[in-house]
Parts: C-alpha cells; sequence; structure tokens
C-alpha cells in the first residue's frame, strides 16, 4: 500500500514537468526547423572565404602547371 502511494505521488511530481516540457518542444519545433532552413540557405563569411581560398589555390595551381609544360615545352630540363 505504501508503496503504492510513493508511486503515486512521485509520478504527480514527475508527470507535469515532462508534459510542459514536451508541449515547449512542440511550440518551438517549426521555429527551430524555420531557423535550420535559413541557415542551409544562406552562406556565413567563413564558409564564403573558405570557398575563395579554395578557388583562387585552383587557380594558382592551374597557372603553375601551364608555366611547367610551357617551360618542358621550350625544352628546359629543370622546370620546377
Amino acid at each position: 500500500m505504501r508503496m503504492s502511494v510513493l508511486l503515486s505521488l512521485t509520478a504527480l511530481v514527475v508527470l507535469p514537468g515532462c508534459i510542459v516540457r514536451t508541449a515547449a518542444s512542440v511550440v518551438t519545433a517549426p521555429v527551430k526547423a524555420g531557423a535550420k532552413a535559413a541557415d542551409w540557405a544562406t552562406t556565413s563569411q567563413d564558409e564564403a572565404d573558405r570557398a575563395r581560398g579554395r578557388k583562387e589555390r585552383r587557380a594558382e595551381e592551374k597557372e603553375r602547371k601551364r608555366q611547367r609544360e610551357a617551360c618542358e615545352d621550350a625544352g628546359y630540363h629543370d622546370c620546377r
């Protein structure tokens, strides 16, 4: 008997918190989803800087390769 009363009282204390937490999660879910969609749709400054750096490195590598090929085509042996 005492055990069932203790369990009942514990349930009364714990469950309202769970219900409130669940309701808060349901209410904030659309806001979080909208924020995540906006984050995916936009490019941060850091992402833009990284992309620009990659693009510049690729362009530099192409230029080095072009110069090396031109040097080799001219007949030079040490074209580094």
